[in-house]
């Protein structure tokens, strides 16, 4: 399999979605205990939205996950 060359934008993309990923996952991990965030700190989703747009990959998903399993197949 080859391995993927992503550009300075492309893996900021990568790197910003695997941040908000693990914000959500935190978020939600472990027994209802009332001290969780509502939400995803409004931060975190400004900044993968931001690197998803310098990347030109908003709204296109099939080719960002393609990025996201070549270069973190565990993400």
């Amino acid at each position: 399999m080859p391995t993927a060359v992503l550009t300075d934008h492309e893996r900021a993309a990568v790197q910003a979605y695997l941040r908000l990923l693990h914000t959500v996952r935190a978020t939600f991990d472990g027994p209802p205990d009332g001290r969780r965030p509502p939400a995803v700190p409004t931060a975190a989703l400004a900044e993968a939205e931001q690197a998803l747009s310098a990347a030109g990959l908003a709204g296109n998903e099939e080719e960002f996950f393609h990025l996201l399993r070549s270069w973190c197949p565990e993400g």
